[in-house]
């Protein structure tokens, strides 16, 4: 697949990455790499901390998210036992980190399989050339990426272990998934697609994942198979947030007879990313801000006619946004983004539309002989399915709701995933129970002690052994014997 740059074509060397970007990725280097130049506190556990440094315009409840919230659902987590064993209330920093592999790539920078020294505990560590970011303008979006995953806390998003940074390099540590993205999964399925019981068990992940991103005021902007993880267990984790969009949300609780009554389109003026940044606010709570005073405290028979008619709903989409950057995927892109009209946090419904059509038929709807092509198909073309193979009609309407050109008509554009939970398509889907059901597909899983250090080095790793040989702590000699994967 190709990326395009101001509407210019060029050929990407990673057959799998689909993203659209301004250039290339540049590999790491093997420049020297000093000591940190800066402090970061190690992170407490089930907290992220060392998030304030740098030339911040994140929110004001950023940091209070970051360094007073206990985070539940990453309690217990060994790795945080690992790293606070092995760095004994110092700060972390590279030289507690053996690399082993460099896994993939994307347009801010390359992400290595490291293991923790002394712990057998292995992470993720995305590392981010300083000069390239900056030379490219980059260094927001780099930002935006390091903010929102110091946020997040959720069973299908990625946990931030560690940030750091030295003279020439950003270094993120995060949760390494070793069973690939589900895009190499699909690969593997007979016909190069997923059953409908398959597709339902990883979109209704997905759907809990973008409710709670949309809840936290973040339009994702970039969902594709590619950019799914598959953990150990079988179930995934969405990746890679340096497209994605802050902006303010009010999360309001409502009546469902009257849902599609009390939210309103599109309001206030077109933003431009770093805007919609400045302008952001983090809500204060999750608890939705209309609730009943003790002068109006429903009865219960008041909470049983909710039951039996109209349950209370959480709306928690971030509407009012408008964002007029030309960032995605060119299979995946909304007509409003092709278009130029400006685009909030419908784009998000589309790509799932678009998710769900190629885990169901190993293709996606819109794509051309070539990415213009595959715009003008976006924009002009109606959606068709093909014959083989079959879906039920269920699965069709759903794909059809979502795939409406004009995003003000869209499925879930007022209600967001409220709405898509409540479609036939996911009936019988325990949504408070999904993390505890049994996933359609078990990895096999990753042996890393074929993880050698007397194997010889192949060109990659030597570039990797050069990174860590520079910097001024002494490291243990990295190893070519690896499994290939695909991240980010």
């Amino acid at each position: 697949h190709n990326n395009i740059s101001d509407f210019s074509t060029t050929q990407h060397p990673n057959p799998s990455a689909r993203m659209l970007s301004n250039h290339n990725p540049s590999s790491t280097s093997s420049e020297e790499i000093a000591k940190p130049t800066r402090k970061f506190p190690l992170p407490a556990r089930n907290t992220i901390q060392g998030l304030r440094s740098g030339t911040s315009s994140s929110c004001e409840s950023l940091e209070s998210i970051c360094n007073a919230h206990i985070k539940p659902h990453t309690r217990g987590d060994v790795r945080w036992d690992a790293i606070n064993m092995v760095a004994k209330g110092n700060d972390l920093n590279l030289s507690h980190f053996r690399l082993l592999k460099r896994v993939g790539y994307g347009d801010i920078g390359s992400v290595y399989l490291v293991e923790l020294k002394e712990s057998k505990a292995f992470f993720a560590m995305k590392v981010m050339d300083k000069e390239s970011l900056a030379s490219r303008n980059k260094l927001l979006r780099a930002q935006t990426e390091r903010e929102i995953l110091g946020l997040l806390d959720h069973p299908f998003l990625p946990t931030l272990y560690s940030y750091f940074e030295t003279t020439k390099y950003y270094c993120l540590v995060m949760e390494f998934c070793s069973s690939g993205s589900l895009h190499s999964l699909r690969l593997k399925q007979p016909n190069k697609h997923f059953t409908e019981e398959a597709t339902r068990f990883y979109c209704s992940e997905i759907l809990l994942a973008l409710e709670y991103l949309h809840m936290l005021g973040i339009v994702y902007r970039d969902l594709k198979p590619e950019n799914v993880l598959v953990r150990d267990e079988g179930h995934i984790m969405l990746s890679d947030f340096d497209l994605s969009l802050r902006c303010s949300v009010n999360p309001t609780l409502v009546k469902s007879s009257s849902a599609h009554e009390s939210s309103n389109g599109p309001s206030g003026g077109i933003l431009n990313d770093e805007q919609a940044i400045h302008g952001c606010k983090q809500p204060s709570s999750f608890f939705p801000r209309i609730l009943p005073s003790k002068k109006n405290h429903k009865s219960k028979s008041d909470f049983g006619l909710m039951v039996g008619g109209c349950l209370p709903e959480l709306m928690a989409e971030p509407t009012n946004v408008r964002s007029m950057s030309f960032v995605g995927t060119h299979e995946y892109l909304a007509p409003e983004i092709i278009r130029g009209e400006g685009h909030g946090s419908a784009v998000d419904w589309w790509t799932f539309g678009i998710f769900l059509y190629e885990l169901l038929h190993g293709i996606t709807p819109f794509k051309g002989a070539g990415n213009k092509a595959t715009l003008f198909n976006v924009v002009g073309q109606p959606l068709r399915f093909p014959e083989k193979p079959s879906v039920s009609k269920v699965a069709k309407d759903l794909i059809q709701g979502l795939l409406v050109k004009e995003p003000q008509k869209r499925y879930a554009y007022k209600r967001g995933a409220t709405e898509i939970k409540q479609h036939p398509f996911f009936h019988g889907v325990n949504w408070a129970l999904v993390r505890s059901a049994t996933p359609p597909i078990i990895p096999e899983p990753l042996d890393f002690s074929k993880y050698s250090r007397k194997a010889k080095y192949s060109p990659m790793d030597k570039k990797i052994a050069d990174i860590v040989a520079s910097d001024k702590s002494k490291h243990t000699q990295p190893d070519s014997s690896y499994e290939d994967f695909e991240y980010f």
